[in-house]
């Protein structure tokens, strides 16, 4: 068996994140196998390796979910792609490593005109905000969005693809210098949360109507105020729950304003759901990125063997944007 370089995270700690050897995987029926060029840092892999995001019994026990790379194998049944061909990916696991094994709907070519760096930086968050905030919370041009945690990843995609949409996006962050790079972004404005109440700000924003779709990564107290801050008929949509998920809520301004209160988590689902997620990304949203109208945020680029300082950035919540890694010799 063909053996290859990957990072393994014996414990919790970050700096015990190392390069070590082991089995190259084979694409199974419907995969392909890619040798990669980077891959990207998210939150995710921090939990995972914290012990507190287990991955799914099929996946690779192997942190990573979005790469960059060139397809070398195809697995029975692949007819999409080619030996050769340059591809972004989101992976079910295993992407911090020379070579992960993909299901081949869940891969997409590199952007005109984007590094592979840039292009490992796309598939978790382009993945994250569209299946949650167009495909399930139904946002439409016109409406207003809030975001919170704008200067993240995800918020920096859900700004850009938001705004690209025709849609009016309120942000928050932790410092004005956070708040002013989401206005770069095409953020209508953004909400300072260590002086300013967002609640308060939306609702004096939107004239007291509020916002039509809410994405939340926070939870916690933001659960409640969320639902404050909501307009009439309005989405809101947890994707984790930072500040904790057990509260105490008062539902009836949910049954007052029918509000829909929504939450998932992207990598349970289906190869087919996120072939689904991948085909009207490739059309809706590729074009954009290609035109310049949604740029990649890659805030930290480092050679692979500094993994643990790139952990140690995201864990900071310093960075804004993404951190990617460049799989070097």
């Amino acid at each position: 068996m063909s053996s290859m370089r990957y990072i393994h995270h014996p414990a919790t700690d970050a700096k015990a994140l190392a390069l070590v050897d082991g089995p190259r995987p084979e694409p199974a029926t419907g995969e392909v196998l890619i040798k990669l060029s980077h891959f990207g840092i998210n939150r995710p892999d921090v939990m995972q390796r914290l012990g507190l995001y287990p991955p799914p019994a099929d996946a690779s026990p192997i942190l990573g979910l979005e790469l960059s790379g060139e397809v070398v194998a195809l697995g029975e049944g692949v007819s999409q792609w080619q030996v050769g061909e340059r591809v972004c990916a989101l992976a079910n696991g295993g992407a911090y490593a020379e070579y992960c094994a993909v299901p081949a709907g869940q891969c997409l070519p590199i952007p005109a005109g984007l590094s592979m760096a840039e292009a490992a930086s796309l598939p978790e968050v382009m993945f994250t905000v569209w299946t949650n905030v167009f495909m399930d919370a139904h946002l439409q041009p016109g409406e207003t969005f809030l975001v919170h945690a704008g200067a993240s990843g995800i918020g920096s995609a859900a700004i850009q693809m938001a705004s690209a949409m025709g849609c009016r996006v309120i942000t928050t962050a932790s410092s004005d210098e956070k708040c002013q790079y989401c206005r770069d972004l095409g953020a209508s404005e953004a909400i300072n949360y260590q002086r300013d109440d967002f609640v308060e700000v939306t609702k004096s924003l939107t004239d007291k109507r509020g916002a039509d779709v809410i994405l939340d990564m926070v939870g916690g107290d933001y659960v409640s105020r969320n639902i404050a801050c909501a307009a009439v008929e309005g989405r809101i949509v947890n994707i984790a729950f930072l500040r904790g998920s057990q509260v105490d809520v008062n539902l009836m301004p949910v049954l007052l304003k029918r509000l829909t209160l929504g939450g998932s988590t992207l990598r349970p689902r289906t190869t087919a759901h996120k072939a689904k997620i991948a085909q009207q990304l490739q059309q809706q949203i590729w074009p954009l990125i290609e035109a310049k109208r949604i740029v990649p945020t890659v805030a930290l680029c480092l050679p692979w063997q500094r993994v643990s300082e790139a952990h140690a950035a995201m864990e900071s919540n310093t960075l804004l944007g993404k951190a990617v890694l460049e799989v070097t010799p």
